[in-house]
């Protein structure tokens, strides 16, 4: 009996001291495992960005940056005009670190944008950034464009600064803020050599504050632009230039001459027959072009306006269009060389086809002004063929169409003359 108490207290002892701390010890593991479970659970998981940027590879090796919108279901792409091209040295690098920078502040500012318009706030705060820093902002959404019109638009950044002063904000810019600069232009500005500014080169930066405006609507960064709320009468008038364009016969010149560039060739007849700048030709990629139920359609932001124009392109025009052939989307339609050497080809090949006037690459949209007024097109339409602001600067091809009906006029009496002598 002794020892059956004996190892009963053992028994007891041992459970007490090692067997009951162990079953606490895993009841509290066993609390502490569910309590972390549940906190897991109601952790919400973390929100995917709703903008992200996005990177398209261009033929020409660099890239396109874009953004990537995913709201209520819906995705839709903003493509930001900035490019990232391959860094072989410190300055491309520098050039790309500075090009990501803007692209991040873009997205940072849609982010924003969005969770305001989820809350239902307005952000009074857009259109209060200094207008000196959107000239900026704007200019470099032309790198990659052509040197010229990058300078114009970095003359016209200064030129505003110095009209008014560098604290002026986007929101201040009014009809009255662009008469007055228009009157600085034409009256105070001068030249190095203390020459007031030509007419054309002071249009020009206007032209180009004017277009840097326009894509602050596109943004959302102002209502309107108050350029267009400016009377005819008070812009700034050019000496009327010659407008030299080609005949229905001298097209077809052009069409059976060779030419040493394929591109060149097709390009020129392409604008022919659609009317559109060489500088929108020359970035014109084949997203641009949709078809539309068998119908070619284009759609393009016109590089000197930063206006959208659309144009149906009639069956010519298509007929000039490359083959596609393993291209992306934002491939070029058109591998035009540089300008230099696109008017070189362009003269050899108007010599070749027995053309004698003086022809430049632009001669193809006064051509297709001229053609669709002569087919009975009025001029309204025509107006918006060509990506006009107003009926009035098409109107100049009027005048040409009126020259043309007074020589076939001036023929007939020639020819009546030649038969009754």
């Amino acid at each position: 009996m002794l020892l059956i108490f004996c190892c009963l207290c053992f028994i007891r002892q041992f459970f007490v001291t090692i067997l009951l701390p162990i079953q606490k010890i895993v009841v509290y593991l066993h609390l502490v495992t569910n309590q972390n479970s549940d906190n897991m659970a109601k952790t919400p998981k973390k929100a995917k960005e709703p903008v992200r940027l996005r990177y398209k590879q261009l033929a020409d090796g660099n890239q396109s940056i874009y953004l990537d919108i995913y709201r209520n279901g819906k995705r839709r792409y903003e493509f930001l005009k900035l490019y990232l091209v391959p860094a072989t040295n410190p300055l491309q690098k520098q050039l790309n670190a500075d090009t990501m920078k803007a692209a991040n502040a873009i997205k940072a500012q849609r982010i924003i944008e969005l969770a305001n318009d989820e809350a239902g706030i307005k952000n009074t705060q857009r259109g209060k950034m200094l207008l000196a820093d959107w000239m900026a902002a704007y200019k470099e959404t032309k790198r990659g464009r052509s040197k010229g019109l990058q300078d114009q638009i970095g003359v016209a950044a200064r030129l505003l600064v110095e009209y008014d002063s560098e604290k002026t904000r986007l929101c201040d810019v009014d009809k009255d803020f662009c008469n007055g600069f228009i009157y600085y232009l034409t009256n105070v500005c001068t030249t190095a050599t203390g020459k007031h500014l030509a007419p054309k080169t002071a249009r020009n930066y206007c032209i180009a504050f004017s277009a840097a405006l326009n894509k602050a609507v596109r943004d959302g960064l102002i209502d309107s632009n108050p350029f267009r709320l400016i009377d005819p009468d008070d812009k700034i008038k050019v000496p009327e230039s010659k407008r030299t364009y080609l005949t229905i016969d001298e097209v077809k010149q052009l069409e059976a001459a060779p030419c040493g560039n394929d591109d060149v060739k097709r390009a020129f007849l392409f604008c022919c027959y659609c009317g559109l700048r060489v500088s929108d030709v020359r970035r014109l990629r084949w997203s641009d072009i949709v078809n539309d139920g068998g119908q070619m359609r284009v759609s393009v932001v016109q590089e000197k306006t930063d206006t959208i124009v659309t144009i149906t392109l009639p069956h010519q025009a298509t007929m000039y269009l490359p083959n596609r052939v393993a291209t992306t989307p934002n491939g070029n339609v058109f591998s035009l060389p540089c300008p230099t050497a696109l008017n070189k080809h362009l003269d050899r090949w108007i010599k070749a086809a027995g053309i004698t006037k003086k022809v430049t690459f632009h001669a193809s949209r006064h051509t297709a002004a001229t053609m669709l007024l002569t087919a009975g097109v009025d001029i309204y339409t025509v107006s918006k063929i060509l990506g006009h602001s107003e009926v009035r600067t098409t109107q100049v091809y009027t005048k040409v169409i009126d020259k043309k009906r007074d020589e076939a006029a001036m023929k007939i009496d020639e020819y009546v003359n030649m038969n009754t002598k």
